[in-house]
């Protein structure tokens, strides 16, 4: 079972490019997408948040359900749903806008206990940063690590939710000793400041690098770098191409049994070749067509 911890809301899309453009509500939210992806590639997978009782809350938890993703952890809440209004470049990259104030997402507590058989817990994205439920979703990080199980975060930068950048990236410091993966995008780590290096020094034992179109690359705790091209595909927009690759980064790791650090620092030149190629190939799905709609498993030859 690979755990999901973050929150879900709706994606306002536009249909065109420019400020001005149609708006149509898709399912969203960067832990949601992953969860989303997970089932649809195969894993044993469950989703950890809190969702209002409206009608986007119940739409919400239906997908997951429809996908095969464990919903009883889920924490439900009169309040309303988060919205995150992107717009789309000409290039096909998305910006967002969140109204955030008061909705369920933010109200999260920390579980008393997650699915029998966790392996794994994936965290990151608004979740982190939107108290008071930032502080829960941090706790459970340090409690799931502090028992040994296997954490992965994506801090997936939204600048404009952050009030204090600095008081931000002294926090993610923190959580770096309680974290296995880290997978960040290029324009994220630039944000952040800091070098895979000096982030693998701190805790983790690989952090893998995104860079668009321009493939993956792969930091490891005994100096290893591995890279992988992108795929060639034709851009719809990006919308959950980064939480597609979390995900697959996990399910590929759960079906090589390597979701315990030991076994992440023995996967050696082929396996991570392996391992970042079938994270570029489920990236370019998602790319390939509008909003976050990450490849069920057959469309990736499994």
């Amino acid at each position: 079972m690979i755990v999901v911890a973050g929150e879900a809301l709706i994606d306002l899309v536009p249909q065109g490019t420019g400020a001005l453009a149609a708006l149509r509500p898709a399912l969203g939210g960067g832990p949601y997408n992953t969860a989303v992806a997970l089932g649809r590639l195969g894993s044993p997978a469950a989703f950890c948040s809190r969702v209002s009782y409206d009608a986007f809350g119940d739409a919400l938890l239906d997908r997951l359900r429809g996908t095969g993703v464990d919903v009883s952890p889920v924490q439900r809440g009169a309040e309303p749903t988060t919205l995150a209004v992107a717009t789309v470049g000409a290039e096909g990259s998305a910006a967002y806008s969140f109204y955030v104030e008061g909705t369920a997402d933010r109200l999260f507590t920390v579980p008393s206990a997650l699915p029998p058989g966790t392996r794994a817990v994936s965290f990151g994205t608004c979740s982190l940063v939107l108290e008071p439920g930032a502080s829960a979703y941090e706790e459970l990080l340090h409690e799931t690590a502090s028992r040994g199980v296997f954490t992965a975060l994506d801090p997936n930068i939204r600048a404009g939710l952050i009030p204090d950048a600095d008081a931000y990236r002294a926090r993610f410091k923190s959580w770096l000793p309680s974290v296995s993966l880290l997978k960040l995008s290029a324009e994220d780590a630039e944000w952040l400041g800091g070098t895979p290096r000096e982030w693998l020094a701190a805790g983790p034992a690989a952090v893998v690098i995104t860079r668009g179109g321009e493939g993956l690359t792969a930091f490891t705790r005994d100096g290893g770098e591995y890279a992988v091209p992108g795929e060639r595909v034709e851009v719809v927009d990006t919308i959950g191409a980064g939480d597609t690759v979390n995900a697959a980064l996990l399910h590929g790791l759960a079906i090589r049994d390597a979701l315990d650090e030991n076994a992440l620092a023995a996967l050696g030149p082929d396996g991570w070749a392996g391992l970042l190629g079938f994270a570029a190939r489920a990236a370019a799905v998602t790319c390939s067509r509008a909003g976050a709609e990450p490849p069920y498993a057959h469309e990736l030859g499994l």
